[in-house]
């Protein structure tokens, strides 16, 4: 399994363009997924804080490779997704953790929480996933 998550990893490290902009990193491992994502002013909404953008970034991707942990054939899909955003950030780094926290074959709940650096709970989020029809293979990065 744990070839999985490395190759999980690396298609979201390497063929996602959207991370280029935001500059996570992700750590994936059974049932489970980290997003370490550093905050910079680019992210930030005219008020000074950071956008809740980065906010649902950080959360669905924890939960989503938390979720696609469990599966191996396919790509899994966000269908629905309940976010609370409890804190604003300003500066140092959003440390996103998602779980599993129930696991059917058809559809998967993860939940999510984002700390900032002193441990201080920023937002935190519910997801249900399903598998889609989309292969993992290396059309989509996962090599």
């Amino acid at each position: 399994m744990s070839e999985h998550y490395r190759k999980l990893e690396r298609m979201y490290h390497d063929h996602a363009p959207i991370n280029e902009f935001f500059d996570p990193e992700l750590n994936v491992s059974e049932g489970e997924a980290t997003i370490d994502l550093p905050v910079s002013e680019k992210l930030h909404h005219p008020a000074g804080a950071v956008h809740g953008t980065a906010y649902f970034k950080a959360l669905d991707d924890a939960a989503f490779f938390a979720a696609n942990s469990l599966v191996e054939d396919v790509f899994v899909l966000t269908t629905q997704m309940n976010l609370y955003l409890t804190r604003p950030i300003t500066e140092g780094t959003m440390h996103a953790r998602g779980e599993v926290v129930h696991d059917n074959p058809g559809q998967y709940i993860a939940g999510s929480v984002i700390e900032d650096d002193d441990g201080s709970q920023l937002a935190r989020a519910t997801a249900t996933f399903v598998p889609s029809d989309i292969e993992l293979g290396p059309e989509i990065g996962y090599e």
